[in-house]
């Protein structure tokens, strides 16, 4: 019994190194920024129908137009620490995410993040949504994620 158990666990088991190659050169993750500089309801450029969140571009709404807009969504706090996505759109698409700020304290949060977020960007890129999955194991990562994320795209007008 407990051989199938642990061929179960091994044939569930996936790799995140996949995600990060297939992206294609885009960035998953990025070192967090400094909390200072990145604060809820800033914005740089000509946008309209924002609220919270870092924007920057320039556009009359938001996700429609060829001009990549970049917008971070608000910082979602979780138990182990805060987590917040920053998103890029062109033409009505995700073409980038950037988890800007995340729990990297301990070496328990450096493991299941470095796992769990990579994950959680390339479903986000191709969900084009945040109906994803959340990550096995990294429950409380995913929520807080999905959290900022629907926070970005609500601001992005997605």
């Amino acid at each position: 019994m407990s051989t199938l158990t642990v061929v179960t666990l091994l044939f569930g088991y996936h790799t995140s190194t996949s995600s990060e190659m297939a992206g294609g050169g885009s960035s998953v993750l990025a070192t967090p920024a400094d909390p200072g500089s990145t604060s809820s309801g800033t914005t740089s450029g000509t946008t309209s129908g924002t609220t919270g969140g870092t924007t920057s571009g320039s556009t009359d709404s938001g996700a429609t137009t060829a001009s990549p807009v970049t917008v971070t969504g608000d910082s979602t706090d979780t138990r182990w620490g805060p987590i917040q996505v920053r998103i890029t759109v062109a033409s009505g698409k995700i073409t980038d995410v950037t988890v800007v700020d995340y729990p990297n304290g301990n070496g328990r949060d450096q493991q299941i993040n470095a796992r769990a977020l990579p994950v959680l960007v390339q479903e986000t890129l191709d969900a084009q949504s945040a109906k994803i999955d959340m990550v096995s194991g990294a429950t409380v990562t995913s929520e807080g994620y999905l959290g900022s994320l629907q926070s970005a795209l609500d601001q992005a007008g997605l």
